[in-house]
């Protein structure tokens, strides 16, 4: 077993116990908001950043449990727009070292198959040269792999939240958490990975937003493998070609990617966004 098989295992492992973390039996989130030195407690948002980095605090004494039980250190994104979140270092050889980025999303209220997807870090200048420091913790290739500890959660209805209202901290059990129903996931961030931009104008990789799909790894190039991902998002919309109609555009899907390759276009997984 390789050093990144093994510390994939390893982490699949853990994400089994981090449910139990931070969920009541009833699958509500043990975290109720803020509190106050007047023991007043206030509801926090639903936004998805707020809830994102309030889950990846709460999580944070697993990982450094786990990091100390299997001999790595922990080493904390210096900005807060460093790639990755953490970087686990082995303690016994410096040179083998993980990426492991949180992802969080919610599930769609009206296609619960559905999420409202990720993105997987940039394709920018680190992800181009692999001994680039810019925006980034170690060069990107001094990374013996890649990972996503994913998050996908269920919001609570906006009726039942009142983020003006306050509440006594013997109250908590009756205040209603802004998330439930947790499910936890680890895969390679390429078997995830979509052909398109995951927010906006930035160089953001996107990911594929069927559930059950992530969880098990089948994204864009999960069959055609991380040299394709890697590949394309280096020359994504860099490469000029004839569109067949005299006129030219920049490749930006995957499949004009492997076709410009001759590669074997059957391989890539179409995304599926249709019913479960």
């Amino acid at each position: 077993m390789t050093e990144k098989e093994y510390f994939a295992e390893k982490l699949k492992d853990l994400v089994t116990e981090l449910r139990e973390h931070i969920s009541t039996d009833d699958g509500q989130w043990t975290v109720k908001g803020f509190i106050d030195i007047f023991k007043n407690v206030y509801t926090i948002s639903s936004d998805t950043k707020i809830v994102s980095k309030i889950l990846e605090i709460h999580l944070f004494p697993k990982i450094l449990h786990f990091a100390q039980t299997y001999g790595f250190k922990v080493v904390l994104a210096e900005h807060q727009n460093y790639y990755p979140d953490i970087s686990f270092v082995k303690a016994s050889d410096e040179s083998v070292r993980f990426a492991v980025d949180f992802k969080t999303t919610y599930r769609n209220p009206t296609k619960p198959h559905l999420c409202n997807g990720f993105t997987l870090g940039s394709h920018g200048e680190y992800f181009e040269n692999r001994t680039s420091t810019k925006n980034i913790q170690f060069p990107y290739a001094s990374y013996s792999g890649h990972f996503c500890l994913g998050i996908i959660y269920d919001r609570a209805d906006g009726a039942t939240i009142d983020e003006t209202k306050s509440h006594n901290v013997n109250e908590l059990q009756s205040i209603t958490s802004v998330a439930k129903n947790f499910h936890f996931f680890v895969t390679e961030k390429w078997k995830i990975a979509s052909d398109k931009g995951g927010s906006g104008n930035t160089a953001n990789i996107g990911s594929i937003n069927r559930i059950a799909d992530i969880i098990n790894g089948r994204g864009m190039f999960s069959n055609l493998g991380e040299h394709w991902f890697d590949e394309y998002w280096m020359n994504y919309k860099k490469i000029t070609i004839q569109d067949g109609k005299g006129d030219t555009k920049k490749i930006s899907s995957l499949r004009e990617f492997v076709e410009y390759k001759n590669g074997d276009v059957s391989l890539i997984v179409k995304k599926r966004n249709g019913k479960e």
